[in-house]
């Protein structure tokens, strides 16, 4: 709600498709719009300027700086956002500039910070006199981008502060050594980071300071004037008033406090906003004038008013550091410098300047810098700040480790694959910032009413000061004060403030444990879930098929199924062929000399092993080869192969393949695959995808909750989906979709429901994710694809997070449920209190501003204490680095 402490002092007016393009429209259009933001390169209708304005911290600050930057000439689109003090700014860029830009934001009394802007120390031992310390300075008075310069000669160091978008680092020390002194290490440090102000330094701020000395002197103004009155003396006379001992302190309480409230009240009016600021400087100007012209001694009422509503500020900027900072800790999970091998040795150099192809060296307990895979070394890597896994996982050389993970133990040396701006924590950070751009019904809501609430309070304040004392006989200075006090509760800040403060609080946590929400919309419409349906594989199952049974025939063993059926397979490119190839390596078979392979599509595999002809395929291919499948003979006798028996065949081997024993294989959730040549059947091979430990235990806990139905939608058969449906408890299932019937199905959900989210893995079911309410994304770390796709991608391959991100959504929605209507409905209490004499004006300023700030904000904060299972992500310990 302030401008800059550091300017305080000047008015200085200087996508079954396994492609993304089968998606909706409406999905790639918001998707395409929110690049747009996010990348300031970009420019189709428009060049984009994201400018850091800290210290615009609430709706007030917001409108005051939108009015004054919408007078700039070319601006197409203006989005300020409180909760991070960033300005987006749409502008034609033939029209105006950044600069432009920027002047207009400090004219409405609000300071620039640079974001690219690094302080760097360098250590130059030899820089040990002023003479070196000065012939150092002039070389880098040379460079461009130099903000300043500061050298210490008896440390031997020299701190310097640059614009990094147009010098670097290693440009520094070029110059320095070029100078004739060695640069032997560096430290740097984001100038954004550096700048930011913790909560201790708030309360020791300039503005801190004067306010704390304002509110000595109205302790020492309410003393003379309450309890010592004879000490009261008069030491002035103003406009015929006289001026006691107690009014001149107060007066000296008011300009101390005061001071930057007048202040940004100026840069309000110039700007036409009716605005917190401007509304508290007439209230305090009134009460002066009024005891001033009027002899109505009004001096106590404009101290305080000065002085708790600068307290109340400092309390909104503590409030809303808190909720920054919960961005800021993602920020701070990578590192700003990485040691790279370069020229046969090992360099320290900043995250910035590390190029694709590099190799980085992670040492144990070291954060991992970058996104690359491992050429050297084996560790346990703890992936919890990405992924949200609760145990470390193993990486070994050719597995990808994430920007910001922690290497636990071993040595890891990194091929880095993505830029410092262009890895997966970036992408985070920035979708998490971008969400904000995606209001809630409820924001929106929020932003109409507060259009209204303003100008109606003031008009009911003027109303008041002039009515009461004739409708309910109040004294004229009573009146004023009643009006004053209704002024300071004309400001809907914490109303304004309480939905974006819970949405930014409730992503934020959420990315901290392995969620990433694409938007505030997002998160408010899972919360309002009333169906969720599932794909079946990589999503209730863990994508990865095994061999389960292997049945020889006809007096084959299981080595020669095995060894006939890699044969067959190992030229198939189809999961169920890879599995089996894994289980016949893992068995050490022969192999067999394989020729003129054919695929039989939707059947099988056929090719020549050892110069015969063998098959492998569905029961169908061999029905059609005209086996009788309904009489075999199994190669063992006993065991639970042989229990259905036949009696009308004396050998007590004999399995009716068509009726029992592939549809009781099917039924386990298992798909058959029967080897042989075109005369013996060699035997089957059942294979499954094993369902994940933790989808039961996510169904049961999303019924818990309150989801009223939960689907499974397939393309594998009736008699698998059934299985996989009532092992997992899910409600129903529809087996043998193509994507196109996924929709539809998704459609159907959607008519019965008032919400339907679809979780997949964001690639095979984009037509889907982008037709449900909310799309949810599996295993989306390091996948540029899934992270684009869904509206809400968990990061690590865990379903487990499902009911945490149900859970959190709906106790969101809950949250600014009671921000919304606990801040409207305290303001409009005192605000009709205020008249009957209920309402001191400095309860209207610690209730009616401060407190509900500070109470909306805690009460968002409360979101970053849930958190999901302990146990959760268990279920891929043993993947050994990602599920890709």
């Amino acid at each position: 709600m302030t401008s800059s402490d550091e300017n305080s002092d000047e008015s200085d007016e200087t996508d079954d498709s396994h492609e993304h393009d089968h998606s909706h429209d409406h999905f790639d259009r918001e998707h395409s719009e929110r690049d747009e933001v996010s990348d300031p390169s970009i420019a189709h209708d428009g060049s984009v300027a994201q400018l850091s304005v800290p210290d615009m911290d609430c709706p007030s600050c917001a409108g005051k700086v939108e009015n004054s930057v919408s007078k700039v000439e070319g601006i197409k689109e203006i989005e300020p956002q409180v909760t991070t003090g960033t300005l987006t700014v749409t502008y034609e860029a033939d029209i105006t500039s950044t600069e432009a830009i920027t002047e207009r934001v400090e004219k409405a009394g609000y300071t620039v910070e640079n974001s690219d802007e690094v302080t760097e120390k360098f250590s130059v031992p030899e820089m040990d006199c002023p003479s070196c310390a000065e012939k150092v300075t002039k070389a880098l008075d040379s460079l461009d981008g130099i903000a300043t310069a500061e050298p210490h000669p008896t440390t031997g160091k020299i701190t310097v502060t640059y614009d990094s978008a147009t010098v670097t680092g290693s440009d520094i020390s070029a110059a320095i050594e070029g100078a004739g002194y060695e640069v032997t290490d560096t430290t740097a440090q984001q100038g954004n980071k550096d700048n930011s102000e913790s909560g201790d330094s708030i309360w020791r701020s300039r503005r801190a300071i004067k306010t704390w000395i304002s509110g000595v002197f109205l302790a020492g103004g309410l003393l003379l004037e309450f309890f010592l009155p004879g000490e009261n003396i008069q030491v002035a006379s103003l406009f015929g008033s006289d001026l006691v001992l107690a009014d001149a302190l107060f007066l000296v309480a008011i300009a101390l406090g005061g001071h930057e409230i007048l202040r940004n009240g100026y840069y309000s009016l110039r700007n036409r906003n009716l605005d917190i600021d401007l509304l508290m400087s007439i209230a305090i100007l009134g009460a002066l004038v009024a005891s001033v012209a009027f002899g109505e001694g009004l001096y106590f009422e404009a101290a305080t008013l000065a002085f708790l509503f600068s307290v109340a500020e400092l309390l909104e900027r503590y409030s809303m550091d808190r909720a920054r900072n919960s961005l800021q800790e993602l920020m701070d999970l990578s590192p700003d410098e990485a040691v790279v091998k370069r020229n046969g040795g090992e360099e320290t150099v900043p995250v910035a300047e590390i190029t694709v192809g590099d190799i980085v060296v992670v040492r144990p307990g070291e954060k991992i810098p970058m996104d690359g895979t491992v050429v050297d070394g084996e560790s346990a890597v703890n992936q919890a700040p990405i992924t949200g896994e609760s145990v470390p996982v193993d990486k070994s050389e050719g597995e990808e480790v994430y920007a910001g993970t922690i290497n636990e133990e071993g040595y890891l040396e990194v091929e880095v694959t993505a830029t410092a701006s262009d890895n997966t924590l970036s992408r985070i950070v920035e979708m998490v910032e971008d969400a904000q751009s995606n209001k809630t019904e409820r924001e929106q809501f929020v932003e109409r009413f507060s259009a209204y609430y303003t100008p109606a309070v003031v008009a009911f304040a003027i109303l008041v000061t002039i009515g009461s004392p004739y409708v309910l006989g109040t004294t004229w200075p009573t009146a004023i004060v009643y009006g004053l006090t209704l002024l300071v509760l004309a400001c809907p800040c914490a109303f304004v403030i309480s939905t974006p403060v819970s949405v930014v609080s409730g992503i934020t946590s959420a990315a901290k444990n392995g969620v990433l929400i694409k938007g505030g919309n997002h998160l408010e419409a899972m919360g309002e879930v009333d169906a969720v349906a599932f794909d079946k594989t990589g999503t209730l199952t863990k994508g990865e098929l095994t061999v389960t049974d292997v049945i020889p025939l006809n007096g084959n063993s299981e080595d020669d199924v095995l060894r006939c059926a890699r044969g067959l397979e190992q030229r198939s490119e189809h999961p169920i062929g890879e599995a089996i190839v894994a289980e016949a390596d893992g068995a050490s078979v022969a192999e067999r000399e394989i020729s003129d392979f054919e695929s039989i599509t939707g059947k099988g595999v056929r090719a020549e092993l050892d110069g015969t002809d063998h098959f492998a395929g569905k029961p169908g291919l061999f029905e059609e080869l005209e086996f009788d499948l309904s009489h075999v003979h199994a190669t063992t006798d006993g065991g639970v192969v042989t229990d259905t028996a036949q009696s009308l065949c004396d050998r007590h081997n004999c399995l009716d393949l068509l009726e029992e024993t592939v549809p009781e294989l099917q039924s386990e959730g298992k798909t058959v695959v029967l080897v042989g040549t075109d005369e013996e059947l060699e035997g089957l091979i059942a294979v499954a995808d094993e369902v994940r430990p933790a989808a039961k235990q996510t169904i049961a806990r999303l019924q818990d909750l309150g989801v009223k139905r939960t689907v499974m939608l397939t393309g594998d058969n009736e008699r698998t989906a059934q299985a996989i449906a009532e092992q997992v408890g899910i409600d129903e299932f529809h087996a043998e979709l193509l994507p196109e019937d996924k929709v539809t199905a998704i459609e159907k959900l959607t008519d019965e429901h008032d919400g339907v989210a679809m979780v997949g893995d964001g690639v095979n079911d984009a037509p889907a994710l982008a037709t449900a309410t909310v799309g949810v994304a599996m295993g989306a770390a390091g996948t540029d694809t899934a992270l684009e796709t869904a509206d809400i991608a968990l990061m690590g391959d865990d379903l487990g997070k499902l009911p945490y991100l149900y859970e959190l959504a709906n106790d969101a929605n809950g949250v600014i449920q009671q921000n919304i209507w606990a801040s409207l409905g305290v303001k409009a209490a005192l605000a009709l209190a205020v008249p009957f004499g209920y309402v001191p004006i400095w309860l209207a300023v610690l209730a009616g501003d401060a407190g509900m700030t500070t109470a909306v904000t805690g009460n968002a904060m409360r979101l970053s204490r849930i958190r999901p299972p302990e146990d959760s992500g268990a279920e891929t310990i043993s993947s050994g680095g990602s599920h890709r």
